[in-house]
């Protein structure tokens, strides 16, 4: 147990970011955090533009790495004078009447800054809603040509069985000691190729299941200890990821990017709120976790009459926003956060204007 003190402010808003925060037209003067909330969805009761998380709540984007410091019950107050948020209490100094607290759960309460004991940091609220991104967090998503070529492959089963599930054993060739027992099992699906340069991006793969070592050697023998899907021979070994940080801090990239949307998980053409998008950009371009990106569409062609008259270019609609929550080398996965229009493949994202 360790004391969180929610008297402490998070540290002297950044006045310089205050013209550029909309506040919502219904925003309330403070807030409870209930259980099932996340910094995105408090930043979004008070602002248009919830991506702006370091200048909603007064930090440079240097200050703060890891956002676990709100839990439920916490209350977060909004400075009018710099349209910040504060938790715990206000400045001495800023002169905001006495009103009723707001909570989500629709309940009205008074409350006072007290301080508090919580188990650790399990209990912080999450940026985004980790129902939607869990899944995605361990599990081998995409593989390079020359990592698929140099992992394990499952050459034979036991019995000579066919299809292998749950408790079975399966023996694999190029299975290195020095990795640890723990592995989890993929079949290579869809080729990524970048639609601008047609640069091989990386294979997506299926999850198939786990499996633990049971003895190394030239042909090793491995007990599956979770299966998803019918699992054969042919099927590949991935080392079992781990260490995926399940928050982030929400931020746009300190440069230029941008980006297509090549893939969007599950095989459909378009998506909609909270759905999975693959985007053609990666480590290697610049994108890190917690990026938060705008998504364009293209703008429309508009004819005109006469063999000698351009046609028109309406510049590209942006209509919604979307939040990176892992990456690869020259790939990346990002979570729909808000679109007034479906997501489709080929559309823009770009570092947020």
């Amino acid at each position: 147990m360790r004391k969180i003190i929610s008297l402490i402010c998070l540290l002297l808003p950044i006045a310089v970011f205050a013209d550029e925060l909309q506040l919502q037209e219904n925003a309330p003067d403070r807030y409870v955090v209930v259980k099932g909330d996340t910094l995105w969805d408090i930043s979004a009761t008070f602002f248009k533009d919830p991506w702006k998380w370091p200048q909603i709540w007064g930090f440079n984007k240097d200050t703060i790495k890891d956002p676990h410091w709100i839990y439920p019950g916490d209350v977060v107050y909004l400075d009018h004078s710099t349209n910040t948020l504060y938790v715990g209490g206000l400045p001495a100094a800023t002169d905001v009447p006495v009103t009723d607290v707001i909570s989500s759960d629709a309940g009205v309460t008074r409350l006072s800054p007290r301080a508090r004991e919580v188990a650790g940091t399990s209990e912080a609220i999450p940026s985004v809603s980790l129902k939607d991104i869990g899944p995605f967090l361990a599990r081998p998503l995409v593989i390079e040509e020359d990592e698929m070529e140099g992992s394990p492959v499952l050459a034979g089963t036991y019995e000579q069985r066919q299809l292998l599930g749950y408790d079975d054993v399966a023996y694999a060739e190029g299975m290195p000691d020095d990795k640890g027992k723990s592995w989890q099992i993929y079949r290579p699906d869809r080729k990524f190729v970048d639609p601008d340069t047609g640069e091989e991006l990386g294979h997506e793969v299926v999850y198939l299941g786990d499996a633990i070592v049971e003895k190394f050697g030239e042909v090793s023998s491995l007990r599956i200890t979770r299966s998803v899907m019918e699992i054969h021979k042919g099927d590949r070994f991935a080392q079992s990821t781990s260490g995926f940080a399940a928050n982030y801090l929400p931020r746009a990239p300190g440069k230029d990017i941008s980006a297509k949307v090549i893939s969007i998980y599950g095989g459909v053409v378009q998506a909609g709120q909270n759905a999975v998008i693959t985007l053609n950009k990666g480590k290697r371009d610049g994108l890190e976790n917690g990026h938060v990106l705008s998504v364009y569409q293209k703008g429309e062609v508009l004819d005109k009459p006469g063999l000698f008259t351009g046609d028109t270019v309406l510049p590209d609609v942006r209509y919604g926003t979307v939040f990176v929550f892992r990456v690869f080398d020259k790939v990346s996965y990002a979570l729909v956060m808000q679109t007034r229009l479906p997501v489709q493949l080929l559309d823009t994202a770009r570092t947020p204007e």
